[in-house]
């Protein structure tokens, strides 16, 4: 990797924490829980990334850092994914309120 590689990088990742902070902070609380239901969605697409990584690092005998921040990536997606679907079947059932036993 070279230095031009790495500040591209770096670059990138620092203005996607200034803009995911300012979209988060502009929603108002009625969206939230569809908010969350396509945070779960994009959560979900990087579990599926975290495994194709991990695989081909896998298959090419590699066990290198890739392999670690794959599975990194794999844990905190899917803490992310059940929390989120936890979370949003609370506020659901929140909305609902109590059924009646007819």
């Amino acid at each position: 990797m070279t230095m031009a590689m790495f500040v591209t990088g770096a670059t990138l990742f620092v203005l996607a924490l200034f803009l995911g902070f300012e979209l988060i902070t502009k929603v108002p609380p009625t969206l939230h829980t569809p908010l969350m239901s396509g945070a779960n969605a994009i959560s979900g697409i990087s579990i599926v990334g975290a495994l194709m990584l991990s695989n081909a690092s896998y298959e090419g005998g590699n066990t290198s850092l890739a392999t670690w921040l794959a599975f990194l990536a794999l844990v905190l997606a899917t803490v992310n994914v059940v929390g989120g679907f936890a979370v949003t079947h609370r506020m659901l059932g929140m909305i609902a309120g109590r059924r009646r036993n007819d």
